[in-house]
């Protein structure tokens, strides 16, 4: 399959943003807390439930733990789980859920390509799934079925699980598939959950998660390299992938959904489940010349990231009858200095208003996402 560079549909150059910053609003950290001498990989707050919107977790080493944010803005230790592997270094997690009896599960894999799926609510590890070849770089829930899980590794594939059954159901792998380490998953809540949590919580519209904030400063710390993966936030079909190869992916599960749908109902063995390959994607995007180390879906846009020091807004056009054919118009351009090294991802909050990044020198921008031409709200 051909690779799509950057066209000219638009008829017109991107909007790069400016560097000076308009103060629009102020951060201060709030709490801090040190787990050890141990890097911290991953952090991710529970909105996949309601119930649990204050919970959040990370993973460090061979180590997983939870905690509860207090309103006096500082955060209390509720779970740590270590695995039995000495040896583990988990670099991803991500919150589910059961689609039987609502248990919130805690998701986390790393070095040794082995997934753990921890009940939180019987504080007990419920299943290990073993299928990836190396290493698993980032693992994302699908927002509208969170027992769906998506799993990122340097063994070039990405797959599908449900971890109720605890069924591979999907590999997206082969000719169209990446030629090398796929980096991370990621994933944003579509505007119906996004309604649904914020009516419950009773969520300001400008409220600004500082987990955006926390999670910029452990991705300052880290200098592996994984592939990213993203969710459609509105298509439960499709999702975005980029890696290695300089590529973005974008991949439809449109023929292959009758599968997902009998992973739910399936008592057999899983390793008797009929797994299908994906191998080609819909579209696969060269917008950058080096490694893509993060992905986000704005819409039915694209931001991701390279080691250019700038986040790029894209539109990808797909041709849905014709699976490679396609364009794609570079929008806007947001600056980030000295952001030349990997792994340094940019995150954006809830509503997706702000995108907040770090760089090698330990600065944070905060971007006005939705605005043309950017606006840099903070440094």
């Amino acid at each position: 399959m051909a690779k799509l560079g950057p066209g000219q549909g638009l008829g017109c150059e991107a909007a790069e943003g400016s560097l000076v910053p308009s103060r629009k609003r102020e951060y201060k950290p709030c709490g801090k807390h040190t787990e050890g001498k141990r890097p911290l990989y991953a952090i991710g707050f529970n909105f996949m439930d309601a119930r649990y919107y204050d919970v959040f977790a990370t993973v460090g080493g061979n180590r997983v733990t939870t905690y509860r944010c207090l309103e006096n803005g500082s955060f209390a230790l509720l779970q740590a789980y270590v695995d039995e592997d000495k040896d583990e270094s988990f670099y991803t997690l991500s919150w589910a859920r059961d689609h039987v009896d609502g248990s919130p599960l805690l998701v986390a894999a790393g070095s040794n390509g082995i997934i753990r799926v921890i009940n939180c609510a019987t504080e007990k590890l419920a299943k290990s799934f073993v299928g990836h070849g190396d290493s698993i770089n980032e693992i994302r829930t699908q927002p509208l079925k969170p027992s769906l899980i998506i799993s990122a590794s340097k063994d070039e594939s990405v797959r599908l699980w449900n971890v109720h059954t605890g069924i591979c159901i999907l590999i997206f792998a082969g000719a169209g598939g990446h030629r090398n380490e796929v980096l991370s998953v990621l994933l944003i809540l579509p505007f119906v959950i996004e309604r649904y949590i914020r009516d419950k919580i009773r969520l300001p519209n400008d409220c600004y998660c500082f987990c955006t904030l926390i999670t910029l400063v452990i991705n300052v710390l880290m200098n592996t390299l994984f592939c990213l993966k993203d969710f459609h936030p509105s298509d439960i079909e499709r999702f975005a992938s980029c890696g290695m190869d300089n590529t973005v992916k974008i991949w439809s599960m449109k023929e292959f959904w009758l599968y997902v749908d009998k992973s739910y109902s399936w008592t057999d063995l899983p390793s008797k489940f009929p797994t299908k390959y994906v191998q080609f994607p819909v579209l696969i995007a060269a917008v950058h010349s080096n490694y893509v180390d993060c992905t986000r879906w704005l819409g039915d846009f694209i931001l991701s990231k390279s080691v250019d020091n700038e986040i790029v807004l894209w539109e990808p056009k797909t041709k849905e009858q014709s699976p490679g054919e396609g364009s794609i118009d570079i929008l806007q351009k947001y600056p980030v200095p000295e952001c030349d090294i990997w792994f340094i991802k940019f995150s954006c909050d809830f509503h997706f208003n702000q995108l907040a990044i770090g760089n090698r020198e330990g600065k944070i921008y905060v971007w006005e996402v939705q605005s043309s031409p950017p606006v840099l709200i903070a440094r």
